[in-house]
């Protein structure tokens, strides 16, 4: 994959915020920092990182959110704010042997989503 300026601009936000962001999030965030790129442009490149491997994206009711990971991880979401926190979670040898014998499937990897609100 050839590294365009603009490709690169996209993934210097992305490494820059670590958080997940959608397309306009990130459209308008460079626009203010003064890079001057297109919705399309944006929208193309994000695609192809994600398609490459480069990124992560995230299917929400809301759309989508583009994440600056591509490694296989967790996430844990407020139900209150919708904020995402991404979780390098390795769940205990003897629950995915469990999760095997119910199942009859040979886990080869896996990531979770956990919900939940932060304490008071």
């Amino acid at each position: 994959m050839r590294l365009s300026r603009q490709r690169r601009m996209v993934l210097d936000l992305l490494w820059a915020e670590r958080s997940h962001l959608s397309a306009r999030d990130i459209f308008e965030k460079l626009n203010d920092l003064g890079r001057n790129i297109g919705h399309t442009s944006v929208y193309q490149n994000l695609e192809a990182l994600q398609s490459a491997g480069v990124i992560e994206c995230i299917d929400r009711a809301s759309g989508r959110l583009y994440g600056y990971r591509a490694d296989p991880h967790s996430h844990l979401t407020c139900v209150e704010s919708g904020s995402i926190t991404d979780l390098d979670v390795e769940l205990p040898d003897d629950l995915l042997r469990q999760i095997e014998a119910a199942t009859g499937f040979a886990i080869e990897s896996y990531t979770l989503h956990l919900s939940g609100r932060r304490r008071p």
